[in-house]
């Protein structure tokens, strides 16, 4: 019986996107070779390139390819180029488009620290010596990033803008129970973000959370106020298991709990839906100071590809294989600029790449 072909649809996208998506491929050439698993890998546009070649930041011939694709692969989009563009068609808005058109609500983001990398963590030795494994768990095609906008005048106060927060009980639903769900697989854990004192739509979030509850008595379940939250990540993140919360709160604490590994350049994310195609993606952006330097840490991509094969193509062995090679990498001191140290090997883009598929192939 030959095995199932998964076609990737390849976004490399702005700035460092291209050049950490080239080492990503590269990991999926040596699973390729390894396994005997076939990846039908095609690219298409979105970000800034594609507003450069379409005027959009996400053409129609992306999306539909996208839609047909098993998963989707993303390097970075966005640059100071494109930054005084109207809203609506910068490069950012092709991230949102996306997200929509391909219905990934939940949007997974792993924050952990290597037991290598520990001195590259903000945080005080005492505070990460036991390590720290979050997963957050973000809704990301509602809330206030997607609700009624526009511009307005308030009398002798001249002009207003007006954004708007809206969640349903089902987009409250269906994101809390890939919360539970996670937090099944993991420590039993979850803890929901919200500001339920001030919000409306918070107060709805939190009654839907605790009546879902009922259907995972295993889980224990925790609720927290967002701005508690954000300095509980730096106070006491082993507290944490999984957190789940709105698309704004979820932008920002999931960003916050990155930095706390150490470097957004080492973590992946995964955004996915009802059936199994989701976008993976690293969470840092397209640095264009750096883009063309041989200096961009490929390993948050490279983990992405672990995710991939994780969510998307249900290939867990593999998905292990990628993260151990990349801990073995890292457990013999080498390091690309944003993590480097006393006493480890400072390596390039390239090198980084190839130390991972190496291991890999063993």
């Amino acid at each position: 019986m030959s095995q199932k072909t998964f076609k990737i649809t390849v976004l490399p996208g702005d700035g460092i996107g291209p050049e950490v998506i080239r080492q990503a491929i590269a990991t999926i050439k040596e699973v390729e070779k390894k396994y005997e698993y076939k990846f039908e890998l095609s690219e298409a546009l979105i970000g800034g390139c594609a507003i450069d070649a379409h005027g959009v930041p996400l053409p129609d011939s992306t999306l539909e390819q996208c839609k047909n694709s098993d998963a989707v692969l993303l390097g970075a989009v966005g640059g100071a180029k494109w930054d005084t563009l109207p809203g609506h068609i910068r490069p950012e808005a092709g991230l949102l488009a996306i997200r929509a058109g391909l219905g990934l609500f939940a949007n997974l983001r792993p924050a952990i620290i290597y037991s290598s990398l520990k001195n590259a963590s903000p945080l005080r030795a005492d505070i990460v010596k036991d390590g720290i494994d979050i997963m957050v768990v973000r809704e990301l095609t509602g809330g206030i990033y997607f609700g009624k906008r526009g511009r307005t005048a308030v009398e002798g106060m001249g002009e207003a803008a007006y954004d708007t927060e809206m969640y349903s009980v089902g987009e409250v639903e269906r994101i809390a129970r890939v919360g539970f769900e996670s937090a099944m697989k993991r420590n039993k854990i979850l803890t929901s973000v919200d500001k339920a004192n001030v919000l409306e739509s918070s107060r709805l979030w939190r009654e839907v959370v605790i009546k879902m509850s009922k259907d995972y008595p295993e889980v224990t379940l925790n609720h927290m106020y967002v701005d508690n939250a954000a300095m509980q990540l730096v106070r006491n993140p082993m507290q944490f298991d999984v957190i789940v919360t709105s698309n704004m709160f979820g932008d920002i604490l999931s960003d916050e709990a990155s930095m706390i590994t150490g470097s957004i350049g080492m973590l992946p994310s995964a955004s996915i839906g009802a059936g199994t195609l989701g976008l993976y993606e690293p969470i840092h952006g397209s640095a264009p100071d750096i883009a063309g330097q041989d200096k961009a840490n490929p390993i948050a991509t490279i983990l992405s590809v672990a995710m991939m094969m994780r969510y998307s193509c249900g290939l867990e062995n593999v998905a292990k294989d990628i993260e151990v090679a990349v801990e073995r990498v890292l457990e013999k001191g080498y390091r690309t600029g944003d993590i480097v140290s006393e006493g480890t090997e400072l390596v390039g883009t390239m090198k980084m790449g190839s130390l991972i598929t190496s291991e890999i192939s063993k």
